[in-house]
């Protein structure tokens, strides 16, 4: 859904059957020229590709991800080996053709039992496989490559891949209640947005480091359904609330994904917009895609 999105913003856009796994950014300040290469085409747990593929680039986003959250319960080194080595390789790379890299992050490096957003530079404690895999491609980023930004997104949703507003809107369609959990808080955040961002995020030369790529204000699953629903015309009485209890997964969910964005008002620019906003400007374009 992102490497689509960014893909779009750059002012490029990739064939309909490509999944980009990892963009890398021309030289304007504007107008880029745009190298896009998925998993098929470029291995990023390989070393040797990672440095061809970057020489000669200005700048590169790592969207590559290993984001079966509940398969990495049971696959930890197959999603260690992409999400940390991959994210690894990249950045070495970067550091040798001097190319300043952005990887993308995400809210499960967290804990997920705070009362209030985390900052940018709170303490990683990642409870699911997932996270931790996550959280050590931060560090290897970081460690390897100086010039470079870290940005944490959660509850992304787009018109390029599955996820919950399209399956609420499927839903609504065969069901005529659903029960959504209403004990796990977070910040829907559209694809659209996060692409626009990032580019900005670059384009600004923003100081290197941690930021927040999540939309402002923050909601449940269960309030993010039933706006949904509402967004879609429908009764959002249909959307009834329930306990993550009822639901059990592999892999556990953090209770508050809220994430703060003093980061980008550091840097003269402004966060996302509120996730409530944005629903209405994407479900047109999202829903149904």
């Amino acid at each position: 859904m992102l490497g689509q999105d960014l893909l779009a913003e750059l002012g490029k856009n990739t064939p309909d059957e490509a999944e980009p796994d990892d963009v890398e950014l021309g030289e304007s300040p504007t107008v880029h020229e745009v190298t896009a290469v998925d998993r098929d085409e470029v291995d990023i747990r390989d070393p040797a590709a990672c440095l061809q593929v970057v020489a000669g680039h200005d700048f590169v986003v790592n969207v590559a991800a290993w984001t079966a959250v509940d398969d990495a319960e049971t696959h930890e080194s197959a999603a260690f080996a992409v999400n940390a080595v991959g994210a690894a390789n990249l950045a070495r790379a970067c550091s040798a053709s001097r190319v300043p890299m952005l990887q993308v992050s995400t809210d499960y490096v967290f804990a997920g039992d705070a009362n209030r957003p985390y900052s940018e530079d709170a303490p990683l404690a990642p409870q699911s496989a997932y996270g931790r895999t996550k959280a050590a491609g931060e560090w290897a980023v970081q460690a390897l490559c100086p010039q470079s930004w870290i940005v944490r997104t959660a509850w992304l949703y787009g018109a390029h891949g599955p996820n919950f507003v399209k399956t609420m809107a499927a839903l609504a369609a065969e069901r005529e209640t659903l029960t959504v959990v209403d004990d796990q808080c977070g910040q829907p955040t559209w694809t659209v947005d996060l692409a626009g961002a990032i580019v900005r995020l670059i384009e600004a030369g923003a100081p290197f480091g941690a930021y927040h790529g999540t939309s402002s204000g923050e909601t449940t699953w269960f309030g993010f359904a039933q706006a949904i629903f509402a967004e879609l015309g429908l009764d959002s009485d249909r959307v009834k609330p329930t306990t993550t209890d009822a639901f059990p997964r592999p892999a556990p969910r953090p209770a508050y994904s809220v994430l703060g964005h003093e980061a980008w008002r550091s840097a003269a620019l402004d966060p996302l917009p509120s996730w409530r906003t944005s629903l209405t400007r994407s479900v047109p374009i999202v829903a149904y895609a």
